[in-house]
């Protein structure tokens, strides 16, 4: 979600270039369900955070919200910061059939019905050249 976080940002900077929102980064690597039974280790980022989070409204922005594991591990991360008095979510793609945690999103891009066989890829232009919403089918017969 770091570069659907970044656009957003800068488009609210562009409208607002005298009240901007505080922003960081927020790397949620050990506090994945995950991270302990995965074959390849996890390459941890570095959280970017020099503020306080206590009291304040926190939006956490997410490219694809699937299963709702990677957004469980970011409230769960950003509690060890403090205690915000509002948490809400941003995503692009909201896949909201397969959900696995009662995560919501409070503001939605696109909602897609894809069952599990089924994947949404973005690519971005920062890191491959192109903005895309990919769909696709694990079973190529579907």
């Amino acid at each position: 979600g770091v570069f659907l976080a970044d656009r957003l940002y800068d488009i609210i900077e562009s409208k607002q270039p005298h009240g901007v929102p505080l922003r960081g980064k927020l790397d949620i690597t050990f506090y994945r369900d995950d991270y302990r039974i995965r074959q390849d280790p996890l390459k941890a980022s570095s959280t970017h955070i020099d503020y306080s989070v206590d009291g304040k409204k926190v939006i956490l922005v997410d490219d694809v919200l699937y299963s709702g594991r990677t957004i469980h591990a970011a409230m769960a991360a950003l509690q060890d910061l403090g205690r915000p008095d509002k948490v809400e979510l941003v995503t692009m793609v909201d896949r909201r059939f397969n959900r696995h945690l009662p995560i919501a999103p409070d503001y939605v891009g696109i909602t897609v019905d894809a069952l599990d066989e089924a994947y949404v890829r973005v690519r971005w232009k920062e890191a491959e050249g192109k903005d895309e919403i990919l769909f696709f089918s694990a079973n190529p017969s579907k």
